[in-house]
């Protein structure tokens, strides 16, 4: 139950974030601009791979062709299906890397912004190029995983029904976590907390990382999506590791002391 509710914690934490709409509208608004056009670039290619996938299916399963028709079709739709679910997952890491990278000046205000209500901002925040130099290393660190995670979907996805919705589930789970992973750089590298703390740190609240990270992938999945959620992802990113390092949760004085505490689930 404990981590159940932490899971759902972790998911209200997102929603959390499009609160701050209402505090810093103008750099929300902002955030927008960099995720509309990566997400333009990447729904592109994952429409002609949509269109092309009943090609692409019936080419890699030549051993098929003189199987009984049933199980022929059966064996590519799941194809079909993990090709698309390892797509989303890898789509999603790099949207997620490319936008903050592309969106850095931007995303950092967002961030700066949700980070002031809680009093004053970690001074060990890097500078955008040393900023822009952490972003891309942490993602190189995670792209051999999400690699091989991606291929250990697919393979699930190729067994017929069942597959195909475990390898679905699983995708959301484990493309939450990287997003996570992701999502949070900026307020670690603003503790002075490396890719190696900063998975450690999260582990320690595994479930409620998942909440938020699985949420916002799914969400990504949704069209335009990712494009409106990654402002909120980006502010929200902020109570997660606030949470995660057991940092102060009392908003500062000049958002008035209203307390945005959460339930102790130790």
């Amino acid at each position: 139950m404990k981590r159940t509710r932490e899971f759902f914690t972790g998911v209200g934490l997102l929603f959390r974030g499009f609160g701050t709409w209402r505090t810093a509208p103008g750099r929300m608004a902002l955030g927008l601009i960099p995720a509309f056009i990566v997400a333009a670039v990447f729904t592109a290619g994952l429409i002609v791979l949509a269109i092309n996938i009943q090609a692409i299916a019936t080419a890699v399963t030549p051993f098929a062709n003189d199987w009984d028709r049933v199980w022929r079709d059966l064996t590519r739709v799941a194809v079909g299906i993990a090709f698309l679910i390892a797509a989303v997952l890898l789509i999603s890491l790099t949207f997620t890397t490319i936008t903050l990278i592309v969106g850095q000046p931007f995303y950092e205000l967002i961030w700066r912004s949700a980070e002031s209500r809680f009093g004053e901002i970690p001074d060990s925040a890097p500078r955008f190029w040393r900023s822009v130099g952490l972003g891309i290393s942490s993602a190189l660190r995670m792209l051999v995983p999400t690699i091989l995670v991606g291929i250990g979907l697919f393979a699930l996805g190729l067994v017929p029904i069942v597959g195909a919705v475990l390898s679905a589930v699983l995708g959301a789970l484990v493309g939450g976590w990287f997003l996570a992973l992701e999502l949070t750089g900026l307020a670690f590298d603003a503790r002075g907390l490396g890719f190696r703390e900063r998975r450690k740190a999260l582990r320690s609240r595994r479930a409620l990382v998942l909440g938020y990270g699985a949420a916002t992938y799914l969400l990504f999945l949704v069209p335009l999506g990712a494009v409106f959620v990654m402002p909120a992802a980006v502010a929200a990113s902020v109570q997660v590791v606030r949470r995660v390092l057991g940092e102060p949760l009392q908003v500062g004085p000049q958002h008035g002391l209203a307390a945005v505490g959460e339930p102790d689930l130790h």
